[in-house]
């Protein structure tokens, strides 16, 4: 395995309720609310969950910055958030690093993805990459490929 890139830009939980947990954590997350976004086949151009196509959906909520903060609210599954909830309940999910091409940096990592999405951005990039390295550093590592123009957050909570 060749060693991540760095360092760490992310920390995400799986939550049940993205409104209950933003309000939980607003007190302790440096930014101006949390911007809203739903991700799934409407919203990306290709999905895959454990090397199939993925069918997916899900809330997540962002706020604060270095580290950011990630809330992710499972909708339709399977995938690793709907995993994560069956198995350890809310909490802890991933670290996300911040690198300039999500698809090479996950082939030259040489762990296994996960699950993964492209085309996230209002022109179609970005990407997100979740690789499977629990047992190397004891979370998911997700990496992720800013968009060069991200689509406006459909909500901004408190």
């Amino acid at each position: 395995m060749m060693p991540l890139p760095g360092p760490v830009g992310q920390v995400a939980l799986v939550v049940r309720d993205l409104e209950r947990a933003a309000a939980a954590w607003s007190p302790i997350v440096r930014g101006a609310g949390w911007r809203v976004w739903t991700y799934g086949s409407q919203t990306l151009r290709s999905l895959t969950y454990r090397g199939a196509p993925g069918t997916f959906r899900m809330r997540i909520a962002l706020a604060g910055s270095d580290p950011q903060i990630e809330l992710i609210e499972p909708l339709d599954g399977p995938s690793v958030f709907h995993e994560h909830l069956e198995r350890h309940g809310e909490g802890l999910h991933h670290v996300g690093i911040y690198v300039p091409d999500a698809a090479a940096a996950a082939a030259a990592s040489g762990f296994a993805i996960l699950q993964d999405g492209h085309g996230f951005g209002a022109d179609g990039s970005g990407a997100f990459v979740y690789l499977d390295t629990v047992a190397a550093h004891g979370t998911i590592v997700e990496l992720i490929e800013v968009p060069r123009e991200r689509r406006p957050p459909e909500a901004v909570l408190p």
